[in-house]
């Protein structure tokens, strides 16, 4: 790793930081080095609040040395006026002479403004340190802003031998059927406080009864969402406490209670595409889509997924229902504990990036 990778490898371990709470603004870090020493570094804490090159820049105890310094950031500085300033016009202001960027937008017409504006008052500028990973940071800011919707992750547990749930009857409904250890619940619990929302089925929500929220750590919940299309689901259930912030899709009435809004749609016509510009009308980067079946099979015939969680755990059921099966080879591997976690990602969906930062 070179040293320029290096710290830009510390600004993406500072967006990280983020995590969860800067959306629907991207990640985003900064280091600022001085004669081979950090002197300042800052990370995009929350929506609204100062981008990470205010951060750094006012973490420096000595503004004197900001004129011999480089300032690394994992994303290009913004150029417009949004809930903040132009973090361009800031570092020219302080007459930072280099800059050096991770991911740039490559579609002109978009962005690039921050970069031109460096360039036009003399900063030295290089780009595309780190790129792939930086990218890979802010794959939910960019798929929410190019393609209109959010960065979709598939996720369900099966069982050693493919199977995601037994046969149900009226006797095991309303618990869930589990098929991993506690290890991989918590890595769930984490996921779920990363990302925006998290969506289930009618026949999922009335058979296991899930909360969808983050109890085992500490984050934010999700946004949840069921499908409910004739409004039969028991108002008893977890989902209709009114804990946090629940979208009810369905075909017979808009209204809200309380947390709980109830939007209706037409199941009849591109039911996914409805859904899913909703979220994005709400400012939503990522959807974890976590079943039942039928859901995920909509999800996966319509390809519209980017990435998919297959936690496998060490059970048997001999039987019962089967998990969905992608074409893919997968991405990723690893084992928690008992468990394995298999990441697949959606080759047809990569990747694309665009700086809309407010």
């Amino acid at each position: 790793m070179t040293t320029e990778e290096k710290y830009m490898a510390r600004c993406i371990e500072l967006a990280r930081l983020g995590a969860g709470h800067a959306a629907p603004n991207p990640m985003v870090g900064c280091v600022i080095i001085h004669n081979n020493t950090i002197i300042g570094e800052g990370y995009h804490q929350k929506h609204g609040q100062a981008h990470a090159e205010v951060n750094a820049i006012n973490s420096v105890t000595n503004e004197d040395l900001l004129k011999e310094s480089t300032i690394y950031v994992s994303l290009e500085p913004c150029a417009h006026y949004g809930l903040t300033p132009p973090c361009s016009d800031l570092i020219i202001r302080k007459e930072i002479p280099r800059v050096v960027i991770g991911s740039i937008d490559p579609f002109a017409k978009v962005a690039g403004k921050g970069i031109e504006k460096l360039l036009n008052a003399g900063v030295d500028v290089k780009t595309g340190v780190l790129k792939k990973e930086c990218d890979e940071l802010n794959k939910r800011f960019f798929t929410f802003h190019q393609k209109k919707r959010p960065y979709i992750i598939l996720k369900w547990a099966q069982t050693t031998d493919g199977f995601i749930d037994i046969d149900r009857n009226e006797e095991n409904y309303g618990q869930p059927t589990w098929i991993t250890g506690p290890s991989a619940l918590l890595r769930v619990h984490q996921m779920r406080a990363e990302e925006d929302a998290i969506m289930v089925g009618t026949n999922t929500a009335e058979k296991d009864n899930p909360s969808l929220t983050v109890r085992l750590i500490k984050g934010k919940n999700p946004l949840r969402i069921v499908l409910d299309r004739e409004l039969r689901l028991d108002k008893n259930l977890n989902l209709f406490d009114n804990s946090t912030e629940t979208l009810v899709f369905n075909a017979i009435e808009n209204q809200v209670d309380k947390k709980t809004e109830y939007i209706k749609v037409d199941f009849q016509n591109e039911l996914l595409q409805q859904i899913l510009a909703t979220l994005h009308s709400k400012n939503k980067l990522s959807l974890i889509v976590e079943g039942g079946l039928q859901l995920l099979e909509s999800f996966i015939s319509a390809g519209l997924w980017d990435e998919a969680h297959v936690f496998i755990g060490d059970k048997t059921f001999g039987s019962g229902i089967k998990a969905p099966v992608l074409p893919q080879i997968a991405d990723s591997s690893e084992l928690i504990e008992n468990d394995r976690l298999t990441i697949f990602k959606n080759p047809a969906n990569e990747k694309p990036v665009s700086d809309h930062r407010e």
